[in-house]
């Protein structure tokens, strides 16, 4: 515990059996349980987790909530609501199996996925877990061993000191980021920063792709976590389904760390193109969600109107071109006029809709 606050770390894991033991070895003290999602992989990191169930009893018992009947009176229907929708909703994520015998009074949960569902898939499954069991800070630790446990307290004290929803690490404002990261990854995870702060309205964030994080128990249960992307996507999508809940977040500097061991399954080329497309769904989804189901905002007409003029300006940029590659043409002065006008125009709209957005996010960031 931190601050009298449950803590429970979730490891996704996919075929990381050399890599396991490290990583449950050097868990800090003070974490009350340790989720190991296991997604359906394809060596022995299931065997190699459940050799360490004996060594980790734990003086905490949990009970799930869901499995605790309540006795209706004419106020908790809407505790019966919440209770039953939790139960229902099983039903949606990846189906499971939990191997642990005990699991109320073990300290490391085994859940290992049927089917292959993703990383996203497995945190999900995970945050699951924890919402069920009313745990009050949520981490999240990749099962190859390249996140420093040390830095673990630093990650969960603002959930459990200052309530705090969201805590993300950041790699890049680390002062060997630049010498340590691949310089790939490093200019990948600075582009998807970028699109990811006009995607979810956290526009202070930066290392959107790092995934030691911590979450508070308010955050699990304010956005479906069923529905969260499933694949490397991930961080992204949640982040955004955390603004359209209107929930704080705030990013601490940890160290990057590469050649432990751990093998990258991650390619590049191939996650980059569906990345890019769920940011374009998740900004359309957050925009409408939030500012116009929710609470009518102008900036967003704003965002509208300049993608409206952008579209219909891509008319007059055409037969500009068109005129300016004919030797025999002139180009009309009026199709330069209107192409002027509305690139002013549509340029305002959208940097006063991006002025608002930043305003309207900056009390979420902490």
């Amino acid at each position: 515990m931190l601050n009298n606050k449950t803590i429970a770390v979730v490891v996704p894991c996919y075929n990381e059996a050399k890599q396991i033991k490290m990583v449950l070895d050097s868990m800090p003290d003070f974490v009350d349980r340790i989720i190991v999602v296991d997604d359906a992989s394809k060596d022995d990191t299931t065997g190699a987790v459940i050799k360490h169930l004996e060594e980790n009893k734990s003086a905490l018992k949990l009970i799930s909530n869901i499995s605790q009947e309540i006795t209706p009176n004419i106020y908790n229907r809407a505790d019966i609501e919440v209770r039953q929708k939790s139960i229902d909703e099983v039903q949606k994520f990846t189906p499971i199996e939990v191997l642990n015998e005990d699991p109320e009074n073990e300290r490391i949960i085994v859940i290992k996925h049927l089917t292959n569902g993703g990383v996203g898939a497995a945190i999900a499954t995970g945050y699951k877990w924890c919402k069920d069991h009313d745990i009050d800070c949520t981490a999240v630790m990749a099962g190859d061993g390249q996140m420093d446990p040390a830095e673990l307290e630093s990650i969960c004290k603002p959930v459990v000191e200052e309530e705090i929803d969201y805590v993300k690490g950041n790699r890049l404002i680390h002062k060997s980021a630049w010498v340590i990261i691949p310089r790939v990854r490093f200019l990948g995870n600075s582009i998807l920063s970028i699109l990811t702060k006009i995607a979810s309205g956290y526009w202070g964030v930066s290392d959107t792709q790092s995934g030691y994080t911590a979450i508070s128990n308010n955050a699990l249960n304010s956005i479906p976590l069923y529905d969260i992307y499933k694949r490397y996507g991930m961080p992204n999508d949640l982040l955004v389904k955390l603004n359209i809940a209107f929930c704080t977040i705030r990013e601490v500097k940890i160290k990057p760390i590469y050649g432990v061991g751990e093998k990258s399954k991650l390619n590049i080329l191939k996650v980059s193109i569906p990345i890019l497309l769920l940011l374009i769904r998740c900004f359309f989804k957050r925009l409408q969600t939030k500012y116009l189901y929710r609470s009518f905002h102008p900036l967003y007409l704003l965002y509208w109107i300049s993608f409206i003029i952008g579209t219909v300006n891509i008319y007059f940029l055409y037969q500009l071109i068109i005129n300016f590659l004919d030797p025999y043409s002139k180009t009309p002065t009026d199709y330069l006029i209107i192409f002027i006008f509305l690139t002013i125009s549509g340029f305002q709209s959208l940097l006063f809709a991006m002025w608002m957005d930043i305003q309207d996010n900056e009390r979420l960031s902490k």
